[in-house]
């Protein structure tokens, strides 16, 4: 029983690290969104 504990623990270790990580490139993602460094991304708008 106290494999499945520790690989339970270790899942929701893997799981909150996954969601963090992926937090902070949405982050990201957004911040990219708001700069001017890169024209051609906005090509679509006239």
């Amino acid at each position: 029983m106290a494999f499945f504990t520790s690989a339970i623990d270790t899942l929701k270790v893997l799981v909150i690290a996954l969601g963090a990580g992926l937090g902070v490139w949405g982050v990201i993602n957004l911040l990219e969104g708001y700069g001017n460094d890169n024209p051609g991304a906005n090509a679509h708008v006239r």
